[in-house]
């Protein structure tokens, strides 16, 4: 069995009562939409993984826009083969599906696909770096905090890597080419951008973008997606998750 779901945030109480896991084995895969919710390393985050981990089932996730992508791509997290495609594996039973790789559950092929852009940043970006003293620093961060900015702070909140590389978008196109531009499902934080503009957010991005071209030339049942925090279906096959859980396979 597969199933999947939306946003968590790194708050995973949607599964508490999901009564179909009672019928669920470690065979079987629980696929987050991004924004999975890896942050800083603290008790309070292993506790939480802890708590999945010990799920009957399998979890895995792409990334999202708000993943600390410093920790993900470290050593910390070896790069395993999973599935037919390649994995950081964050627990035994604990997975991040890596950008454009074809995956196989339960017979069925998975095109998976991490990222977006935040939608939060509208004041900009703070790097710590561009000061040449951590009190100044402080200052524009407590004041800008004052004045209501919506804004992020570069590798502590914030990571440039929420936008995917030439080299990954180029890879994500060689393995459709490679499956003969067919899946059984796609599986993406944000979504296409025509899509997205049907929802009402116009603002696009390389990667919406290059979604768009991934939509129109591949051949797929359904493509699945988070990052807007709504459930409901587009077009008939794009569906946007965030509470439901919904099964796939």
């Amino acid at each position: 069995m597969v199933y999947i779901t939306g946003d968590c945030h790194g708050d995973f109480s949607k599964f508490s009562d999901f009564q179909d896991q009672m019928n669920m084995t470690r065979d079987d895969i629980m696929i987050i939409c991004g924004d999975f919710g890896l942050w800083h390393d603290n008790e309070d985050e292993r506790e939480r993984l802890q708590w999945l981990e010990d799920m009957p089932y399998t979890t895995v996730f792409v990334d999202g826009n708000h993943e600390n992508f410093d920790r993900l791509y470290s050593d910390e997290f070896p790069i395993v083969d999973f599935h037919g495609g390649k994995a950081h594996r964050i627990r035994p039973h604990i997975y991040h599906l890596m950008r454009g790789c074809v995956f196989t559950f339960d017979g069925k092929k998975f095109w998976c696909f991490g990222g977006a852009s935040s939608h939060d940043i509208d004041d900009g970006i703070l790097d710590p770096d561009a000061y040449p003293e951590a009190d100044m620093f402080e200052r524009v961060y407590r004041r800008w905090r004052r004045m209501g900015k919506q804004f992020r702070v570069n590798h502590i909140s914030w990571w440039k890597h929420e936008l995917p590389s030439k080299e990954e978008m180029d890879f994500g196109l060689k393995t459709l080419e490679e499956n003969n531009f067919e899946v059984d499902y796609i599986v993406s934080h944000c979504a296409p951008q025509e899509v997205a503009s049907a929802m009402g957010f116009r603002g696009s991005d390389i990667l919406t973008q290059y979604f768009n071209t991934i939509a129109s030339d591949t051949k797929f049942k359904r493509w699945y997606f988070g990052h807007y925090h709504s459930d409901q279906t587009v077009f008939g096959k794009f569906i946007l998750l965030y509470w439901q859980i919904e099964r796939v396979v």
